[in-house]
């Protein structure tokens, strides 16, 4: 028996504290074993086989991590579909993926149906948390079978669809390993991933989760807590106060966040973030967008030199940065983890030296061997073969190494304004302007000039009882000009009561920028 995975935990201390759902529910790793054991049981009886494909298609709920567990000790892969969604773009996955069974939840129910329905999904494979019109209960997938561990075990994977910046979303398909390897060899592997961070195997650990599951990150480190024998908070929809009360509640010590949740948090009154005892966070880890320098040395002040900080990708990574480095490198992700490898190149491929901005590639190193599921093309573009035989990948973002390998990123490739024939990285301009404290979320772009080709467009989210008018559009403009370059400074501002951001923090700035471009050709 491995030493680490879920499975191996469950086993040896079935009373232990495995989950605590978003109703709070209290769920032991005995419990959790035995329904994840009867799921794959009953995915065998509609007759799965080694590799195919579970589609799931729900909120937070204990029956996202039972159908992981599954498939990943069965040699299934899980393809996590975003709840947000639209039926035609959900049909496409599950068309795409090959999927065999569809597990969707209650909540998003009217969605899921009209795209089985669209993509002629059959109706014996599909499943309800819940209750869905045409879809049988989730129960009937486990109901009379065993608890027992199931024969033939091998290591599943999930297999995650990039959202992309244009075209259909690609499915990011690594190859199983063989099927006689023992599952719980590679849970141990990616319980592991938290030993880069200095998180060790229970150690009194506690995760807790307020992302959605279907976000790769979120996911991973999730269930890389459950196979490091840690217990997982799991909160259906995030809310500052109620993660800081969880927090107190649960002594919670490690976590998954983007920036925006410390933004909210921080916006949270001064007496309200008082109120409750956050002295047990050790390992809050952040990712998935850039955090502005003030924000996070704000979180610093408060939670004490707990906030890490990583740079990766669906397809791979990547960096990690201490609390420690951050203080003494503000702005970097961090250095290269351990088997991987960061080069910066320009546009014809060339690498580029220490200090000099282009495009941030990592290595393409053996347990990151991908490909985008059905787009050979996409696969190939993507990557640089190097002249000492290796190949390095990159997801469009620019940045520069500084003299110690730390990587510092100025923002995406897609996003990069060019005016007056220079480049212009709206995250710097985002950064200063969410360090006004009238200030919640800012997104900056580039929209058409007639003479300059771009203008420096910022749409703003403002603080509660604050009026987004002349005035403070006059305010942020001089704040700006004391920050900035005139060159970079935004013409103009809008403002906006919620920027169109994910619950994982991810902006969709196309739908802010979009409608000035249309009929335009940008030339990115």
């Amino acid at each position: 028996m491995a030493e680490h995975g879920f499975w191996s935990y469950a086993q040896r201390a079935p009373q232990e504290l495995a989950l605590v759902d978003p109703d709070e529910r209290r769920w032991t790793r005995g419990e959790l074993l035995a329904e994840c054991n009867k799921l794959v049981h009953g995915l065998r009886a509609l007759g799965l086989t080694h590799g195919d494909v579970v589609a799931i298609d729900a909120v937070n709920c204990a029956e996202y991590y039972i159908t992981a567990l599954a498939c990943t000790q069965a040699g299934w892969y899980l393809t996590p579909i975003n709840w947000h969604l639209a039926p035609p773009e959900i049909a496409y996955i599950l068309r795409d993926s090959g999927a065999k069974a569809l597990i969707a939840h209650e909540r998003v129910g009217d969605v899921c149906k009209a795209a089985a329905d669209q993509a002629e999904f059959p109706a014996a494979g599909r499943f309800a948390i819940g209750s869905i019109d045409g879809f049988r209960p989730f129960a009937d997938l486990t109901a009379g079978q065993s608890p027992e561990m199931p024969d033939q075990r091998s290591a599943g994977a999930v297999m995650n669809y990039t959202s992309g910046t244009t075209g259909n979303p690609k499915g990011v398909k690594r190859a199983l390993p063989p099927a006689d390897i023992e599952p719980d060899l590679i849970a141990g592997f990616f319980g592991l991933f938290l030993s880069m961070f200095g998180i060790q195997p229970e150690d009194g650990n506690v995760h807790i989760c307020g992302s959605p599951l279907y976000h790769t990150a979120v996911l991973m480190h999730s269930s890389s807590a459950l196979h490091f024998g840690h217990a997982v908070v799991l909160m259906d929809k995030w809310e500052a106060e109620d993660m800081l009360r969880l927090i107190e509640k649960y002594r919670c010590t490690t976590s998954h966040m983007v920036p925006t949740q410390f933004n909210r948090l921080l916006a949270l009154p001064r007496e309200v973030r008082e109120r409750y005892d956050v002295s047990s966070t050790r390992t809050m880890i952040h990712a998935a967008a850039p955090c502005p320098p003030d924000v996070k040395r704000q979180m610093l002040d408060w939670w004490g030199d707990s906030i890490y900080e990583y740079y990766a990708a669906t397809e791979g990574g990547g960096t990690i940065v201490t609390p420690q480095e951050w203080r003494k490198y503000p702005g970097t992700v961090g250095k290269a983890w351990a088997t991987a490898e960061i080069r910066i190149f320009d546009d014809d491929g060339k690498q580029l030296p220490t200090g000099e901005q282009g495009t941030v590639y990592m290595l393409l190193g053996e347990t990151s061997k991908f490909e985008y599921k059905g787009d050979a093309e996409k696969t190939r573009k993507n990557r640089i073969d190097t002249s000492d035989g290796k190949t390095f990948f990159t997801v469009g973002d620019v940045g520069y190494l500084n003299d110690e390998g730390y990587l510092f990123l100025c923002d995406r490739k897609i996003d990069m304004i060019i005016s007056g024939g220079a480049n212009i990285y709206p995250a710097e301009i985002e950064n200063v302007l969410l360090a006004h404290p009238k200030v919640v979320d800012a997104a900056v772009f580039g929209i058409p000039h007639d003479d300059w080709g771009e203008e420096v467009k910022a749409v703003v989210e403002v603080a509660d009882g604050v009026q987004g008018d002349d005035a403070l559009t006059a305010e942020l403009l001089a704040y700006c000009r004391e920050r900035l370059a005139k060159f970079k400074c935004p013409r103009t501002i809008d403002y906006t009561t919620e920027m169109p951001r994910d619950p994982n923090g991810k902006l969709y700035k196309r739908k802010l920028r979009d409608p000035y471009w249309q009929g335009r050709d940008r030339g990115i």
